[in-house]
């Protein structure tokens, strides 16, 4: 069986949608931390487990019977290593023969704090001695446009990053990794880079907003504190904003930046574009 954690969460859901076209639903398990989530995944025959990364009890029971585990990464940015450490326990325990990961790109040389932990956790992984394959995300396009309605109505995008050039991609893609990863064979001792097939700059993303919206749209580039300020202002919790602005940041000395196409090679298709997202988040 495969099994997705965090199944509920909008890269769960997309795994699971992607393993569907080759996996019969009855051999999936979507591990979920409130199973009433995944309600409509129950009716499509999918089995559902309760598994919540802070209540390692749940853990080995969502995982019996498991032979391939796609971890998702908690979405809690600090203090995670605990949670996925009783997931990578819990897989030992239930016999799990092979864990993907959703890291992060460069994780193991990138100067940005968001990296530590996805760090330590791929030292964790492989200590575990369960066969892995490392997928290492770049940023999600879809992130950078959580802020768009505020870019139109200021007129402007803003950050830390500089030139920095980001090799972001959309979800559906690292979701088309992930199920390439667990449903096909081969993969066990890898680690892929996973980045878009064409890189941007925030004063790019900018001229694509302006250009698809008729809107004038500008990049304005702050200093990592104003930035951080401006996160925060926007009210994210204060370790949250800094470590997105320490990641802006990072960006723009390359942190976020890879050109090897690993991921249009794993998901045997051209990455979406940025243009493409851009568009569609426009019309949402």
């Amino acid at each position: 069986m495969y099994a997705v954690t965090g199944a509920t969460g909008q890269l769960g859901r997309l795994v699971i949608e992607t393993l569907l076209e080759t996996i019969p639903a009855d051999r999936i398990v979507a591990v979920a931390r409130n199973p009433a989530k995944a309600r409509d995944l129950a009716d499509r025959g999918i089995i559902i487990r309760e598994g919540d990364y802070s209540r390692p009890d749940t853990l080995v029971p969502a995982l019996e019977g498991v032979e391939k585990l796609l971890l998702i990464s908690s979405t809690e940015v600090s203090g995670r290593l605990p949670r996925h450490r009783a997931v990578i326990d819990a897989a030992g325990q239930a016999g799990v023969s092979l864990i993907a990961y959703t890291s992060m790109l460069n994780a193991d040389t990138s100067p940005a704090r968001l990296a530590v932990e996805h760090r330590q956790t791929e030292e964790i992984i492989g200590a575990s001695g369960i066969p892995a394959v490392i997928l290492r995300n770049a940023w999600y396009t879809e992130n950078h446009l959580l802020a768009l309605p505020a870019a139109l109505e200021h007129g402007a995008i803003v950050g830390s990053a500089g030139g920095g050039r980001f090799s972001s991609a959309a979800r559906k893609d690292y979701a088309a990794a992930a199920a390439v990863a667990l449903a096909s064979d081969g993969h066990a001792g890898h680690t892929y880079e996973l980045a878009a097939d064409q890189a941007f700059t925030l004063s790019e993303l900018a001229a694509e907003v302006s250009r698809l919206s008729g809107k004038t749209v500008v990049y304005n580039d702050l200093s990592e504190a104003d930035y951080e300020s401006v996160l925060t202002g926007a009210g994210l919790p204060a370790d949250l904003a800094a470590l997105l602005a320490d990641a802006d940041a990072a960006a723009s000395r390359g942190a976020l930046f890879d050109d090897g196409g690993a991921l249009r090679r794993l998901i045997g298709r051209p990455t979406i574009t940025m243009h493409s997202l851009v568009a569609t988040a426009l019309r949402s």
